[in-house]
């Protein structure tokens, strides 16, 4: 087991400044004015939980690289939803603008036919369970943790040949724990609160990048060099003693953090 769901309140143990400054950020930087530029903003484009849901399952999926890139790539497929992005992937929709034979590149190293087998096992799981939610609920009743949620989600999509979902849960799955913030985290102008219901928010995870995981060492927060889950929960449980009820709150903070101390 990578950690324990058993949380103690524990004295932070990094400095008092850097402390103050990520409490500062958190407040300041969860904002509605976070959303823009950021992916979360499609979600708050459609309307109903299961299109809001299905649209920030995509956003995630092409949210690396140079924002501006992946969000013109994101708002080509939210036009074409016509705003009802759950019916656009459940009724097979999707193939209107990607083929399973199609190599052409539709995103960095993604292809077309990447695409289409992404949008193929997600259209099989909503056939199966009929959306994300339900699925990840009847895949982690006995241990209703963000972890064993990611281990599903990485493992049902891995069924497909989808390398657009990371096969396990080894590395950071940094997009997938950005979506679960996105679900689970409620009172907030950013994150929907769709899933506050099924997944405990303390166990959240943080989502690592390289650019997150920078900050991190210069803080003194980490000191690995690899992207990782272990690396992940270990900051979670660092930022835990400062953000003890809402550890990934702190994603916020580093984004502030890393806009106003910038070497």
């Amino acid at each position: 087991m990578l950690f324990s769901y058993t949380m103690q309140n524990k004295e932070w143990s990094g400095s008092d400044d850097v402390r103050r400054h990520l409490l500062l950020y958190a407040d300041k930087y969860e904002s509605a004015d976070f959303i823009n530029g950021d992916p979360s903003w499609f979600m708050h484009q459609v309307e109903g939980s299961l299109n809001q849901e299905t649209m920030a399952w995509i956003a995630q999926s092409l949210s690396y690289g140079k924002r501006e890139q992946f969000m013109t790539k994101l708002e080509l497929i939210l036009h074409n939803t016509h705003g009802e992005v759950y019916d656009w992937v459940a009724k097979g929709e999707y193939k209107q603008l990607f083929m399973p034979d199609d190599t052409s590149c539709f995103y960095r190293l993604y292809t077309k036919a990447d695409m289409y087998r992404f949008f193929y096992a997600y259209q099989s799981l909503l056939h199966e369970y009929g959306s994300l939610y339900d699925f990840v609920k009847s895949q982690i009743a006995a241990e209703p943790t963000a972890l064993n949620a990611v281990k599903a989600l990485c493992a049902y999509f891995s069924q497909y040949d989808c390398k657009i979902i990371p096969n396990d849960a080894t590395s950071s799955c940094k997009r997938i724990c950005m979506f679960l913030r996105w679900m689970v985290r409620d009172n907030s102008p950013v994150d929907l609160g769709l899933w506050r219901g099924l997944i405990n928010r303390r166990t959240l995870i943080m989502p690592l990048d390289a650019h997150v995981l920078t900050q991190a060492k210069d803080l003194g927060l980490l000191s690995t060099k690899a992207a990782t889950m272990s690396a992940a929960i270990r900051l979670t449980e660092k930022l835990r003693s400062c953000f003890p009820d809402d550890p990934v709150k702190a994603d916020f903070a580093l984004f502030g953090y890393g806009v106003n101390h910038v070497k």
